[in-house]
């Protein structure tokens, strides 16, 4: 009688299809790995809802670093719209680091390893505080990633050596940076620290004294005082700052009349 293998549930989630197709083509091959592929990021959470409804979750979830990045001129490369690359179907995070941190929030029991064309501190290091187990380079072998795979299974974080030292320069100034805003957010009144979250939300000073029953004039002095003590000169500033501090948005209920200074 054979002995029955524990089988591994690997998701490919890459946009580029010959290399997602022949990638889960050789795991396939492996007698323990069930693979399946996904060409965006929203097709990756239908595939993840679709798995958990019929009882049989994915485990380990292998994603393009560049997922869902469009390449510019200058060699920069920015943010797809929000479903363009799954054929216009929205909903759902698209960008690689973005579904890497949904899938973690949403499904904690799913590892997740980043595919990288090359070595990217700072991606790898927003990887990694995403919530992903692992980043590794397209070209390595089957053999690597499949160790790679199991081993991330077991709880390991797997990392090239070449990035270790820029990841972890990147995490401590990143680290760096929120406690320095932190800090700078702690300095402000309560009033302030409201002020602050409706600027986050994107009201302007009119609609941030209707919504806490205030003069506009009132709203400007505490928008000004905002500034000074965050030591920025702008609204956007600001909000950036109040961002990486973990500031969120004031809830906002009703209608909104104002976002920016402008009708919204």
């Amino acid at each position: 009688m054979g002995v029955s293998v524990a089988r591994i549930r690997v998701l490919v989630v890459d946009d580029h299809r010959i290399f997602a197709e022949s990638l889960a083509a050789a795991l396939a091959a492996e007698p323990d790995v069930d693979v399946s592929a996904a060409g965006s990021g929203p097709a990756a959470q239908r595939c993840l809802e679709r798995a958990t409804a019929e009882g049989r979750r994915y485990d380990v979830m292998l994603v393009d670093a560049e997922l869902g990045v469009l390449a510019t001129g200058g060699g920069r490369t920015v943010p797809a719209p929000r479903g363009t690359s799954d054929g216009g179907s929205g909903g759902g995070p698209v960008d690689g680091i973005s579904l890497v941190a949904g899938v973690r929030s949403g499904q904690p029991h799913i590892r997740t390893v980043v595919l990288a064309e090359k070595d990217d501190p700072r991606r790898a290091a927003m990887a990694l505080q995403a919530g992903a187990s692992g980043w590794v380079a397209k070209d390595c072998s089957l053999q690597r990633l499949l160790t790679v795979i199991r081993g991330v299974l077991r709880d390991e974080t797997h990392l090239p050596a070449a990035l270790l030292t820029g990841v972890l320069r990147e995490l401590t100034a990143a680290r760096k940076h929120r406690t320095e805003s932190e800090q700078l957010v702690e300095s402000l009144t309560p009033r302030e620290r409201e002020v602050l979250r409706c600027m986050v939300a994107g009201l302007g000073r009119k609609a941030v004294a209707e919504r806490l029953f205030l003069s506009p004039h009132t709203v400007r002095t505490h928008m000004q005082n905002v500034l000074g003590k965050l030591g920025v000169h702008s609204t956007l500033a600001a909000v950036a700052l109040a961002r990486r501090a973990g500031v969120g948005p004031a809830v906002l209920t009703g209608d909104v009349v104002e976002r920016g200074g402008q009708p919204a």
